[in-house]
């Protein structure tokens, strides 16, 4: 198992003879999944496939929806791509609520941002007496 440091800290790699073992399945059937776009694995400096749990996560989803459900590969790609849209959604909705909730705070605090010089994004303004 390889590791890269990233942002949030390390990020752990599988490599294909890995998960292919893990997921009882052959290599060539996770490159076949790459090529049509299904998942896309890092590539390490030497040009081999690693996985992450991202993708990992990826494939279980492709493999529950091929094995169990007996969906084919189109299906496949049109379930994950609504499955990303509606996680978008569901982002965008958390920052809508995210500038409701400022407003009723900023409502109750008697702060009116609508006519503000300079746009305030950040937390409730506190009143100097």
């Amino acid at each position: 198992m390889a590791r890269r440091k990233g942002g949030k800290g390390a990020v752990r790699y599988v490599m294909i003879s890995t998960v292919a073992e893990r997921f009882e399945i052959h290599p060539q059937t996770l490159r076949m999944y790459e090529r049509e776009g299904l998942i896309s694995p890092h590539r390490s400096e030497g040009n081999t496939r690693l996985y992450d749990e991202e993708a990992l996560r990826r494939l279980e989803v492709i493999l529950t929806l091929t094995r169990d459900l007996g969906v084919n590969l189109a299906g496949v790609e049109v379930i994950l791509n609504m499955r990303e849209q509606m996680e978008d959604l569901h982002q965008e909705v958390d920052r809508l609520l995210d500038v409701v909730r400022q407003q009723m705070i900023d409502r109750r605090a008697g702060v009116d941002r609508s006519r503000a010089l300079v746009k305030i994004t950040g937390g409730p303004l506190i009143k100097v007496p």
